[in-house]
């Protein structure tokens, strides 16, 4: 029996720590020699910030409700580097329904650019993220699909 416990547990273990960095994966995406990250939060935790600090008021201030999220993307060059000069937009919705657009707003925070603004996220789920980067010097976008699970 105790054989059995000693390869259990660190059979376990691994599938825990496989399981973990495919979650991770699962919020990056390469596209074009661009890594795209993104990130989601209710919106009252973006909103907690104290008044004076800019996170409190940015994209017009957080939005009340629970179907509230923040969405916030970063996207890194191929030289490690932050892009500051992007555009970006993303669609959000429940996986085979019609998601709804939103520009995504430059958010410098800690001298690091992301993109940000609030979604909706009303129903069980699964959502689909499909983001949209216009670059300078670029003639198409880069496009990154995510599904995400609340």
């Amino acid at each position: 029996m105790k054989r059995w416990l000693v390869t259990l547990i660190p059979a376990l273990a691994l599938f825990v720590a496989a399981a973990a960095g495919a979650a991770d994966r699962n919020q990056h995406k390469r596209v074009g020699g661009i890594d795209v990250y993104y990130g989601i939060m209710p919106a009252a935790i973006a909103g907690e910030h104290p008044a004076p600090h800019p996170e409190k008021s940015m994209h017009r201030g957080a939005p009340s409700g629970k179907d509230r999220y923040h969405l916030v993307v970063a996207l890194v060059g191929a030289d490690g580097q932050r892009i500051n000069d992007a555009k970006v937009e993303a669609t959000v919705g429940e996986l085979g329904m019609a998601g709804r657009r939103v520009t995504l707003e430059a958010m410098p925070v800690a001298d690091a650019m992301s993109y940000g603004n609030y979604v909706t996220l009303k129903g069980r789920g699964p959502y689909r993220i499909a983001i949209e980067a216009h670059l300078p010097g670029r003639e198409r976008p880069l496009e990154a699909l995510f599904d995400y699970r609340r």
